[in-house]
């Protein structure tokens, strides 16, 4: 097939991307910058596009038989996504595209009603950046046409991954490559999940092979619960350093968004470190068979190495 990944400089492009064309798929990566792209995931077409504008969308899908939508947006700006959503889709169905999935995330659950959450549990969202990601998911369901265009919808877990880089792991070595504290956001000792970003490739690619698949939502979740502290404390062994932390509970956010914009839409969101959602991702199992998990300790290990001891370009 030929398959466009918008947004690919991110955190799924350089892991879906050589997956898709290990198979034999022709791939272009589209994002606002072309050298960035061809950086980030070289042996692909890299098109450069604003997707915020009609024109641009319609280039970008212009040719492709999928489309992998994993756009990101400033986090002060969650508003962006169902318009950019709608051009997206439109885009899709002029251009005569049969397959499109949707990178999603856990916020349209809201708070859990239930220790695990399956894509049965309702979408009671109780937050803005979580209405607006529930707006986007709606569009892409409502634009499933089993004779048209195709929609899916992933919801994974938390990222992390040399990839990914506006997570928790990303954070942390940060910190760790200049010598200071992690920042982490509390309460740091209840139960939560992280997806490898390295694992949702397979995932993507057979889902594009399955287009019977299509026209509902799964969950990916990770290969079972850490806390936040045991994550960091097995990310700072793994570098072979001391652990050091310091934390932000729900008050200092709120004072620290008087002041930063980013910390402020934090503050909505903080009730996912206190009520994680935990996935149920039995569905996805049932439709794919076993999907690789890699364990926390293999790919800590490996998000280390890639991002802190990885040679210096000369």
């Amino acid at each position: 097939m030929n398959v466009a990944i918008f947004g690919a400089a991110g955190a799924l492009g350089p892991v879906v991307a050589p997956e898709l064309l290990a198979r034999g798929h022709r791939v272009r990566v589209v994002g606002r910058n072309a050298e960035r792209l061809r950086a980030a995931v070289p042996g692909a077409e890299a098109l450069a596009a604003d997707l915020m504008d009609p024109a641009g969308a319609r280039a970008a899908a212009e040719g492709m038989d999928a489309i992998l939508y994993a756009v990101g947006v400033p986090y002060n700006h969650f508003e962006l996504h169902p318009a950019m959503m709608r051009l997206t889709l439109d885009a899709a169905q002029a251009a005569g595209v049969k397959q499109l999935i949707h990178i999603s995330n856990v916020y349209p659950y809201g708070r859990p009603q239930t220790p695990t959450v399956s894509e049965t549990h309702p979408l009671a969202t109780h937050t803005r950046k979580g209405t607006w990601r529930k707006l986007q998911e709606d569009l892409v369901l409502a634009a499933h046409d089993a004779e048209g265009l195709r929609t899916l919808i992933l919801r994974p877990a938390d990222f992390y991954g040399a990839s990914a880089t506006n997570g928790l792991a990303d954070y942390a070595l940060r910190s760790i490559k200049a010598g200071k504290p992690a920042d982490l956001l509390g309460p740091i000792d209840t139960p939560h999940e992280w997806v490898y970003v390295p694992d949702l490739a397979p995932i993507v690619a057979d889902l594009f092979a399955r287009p019977d698949a299509f026209g509902t939502a799964y969950n990916v979740a990770g290969p079972g619960t850490l806390t936040e502290r045991e994550f960091v404390t097995k990310l700072f062994a793994a570098a072979g350093k001391p652990l050091r932390y310091r934390v932000a509970g729900p008050l200092l956010l709120s004072a620290l968004g008087l002041f930063n914009p980013v910390m402020r839409e934090l503050v909505e969101m903080n009730y996912l470190y206190g009520t994680p959602v935990l996935l149920d991702d039995g569905k996805l199992q049932r439709v794919l068979g076993t999907i690789r998990k890699t364990p926390y300790d293999d790919g800590i290990r490996a998000n280390v190495e890639a991002v802190l001891k990885a040679p210096v370009a000369a």
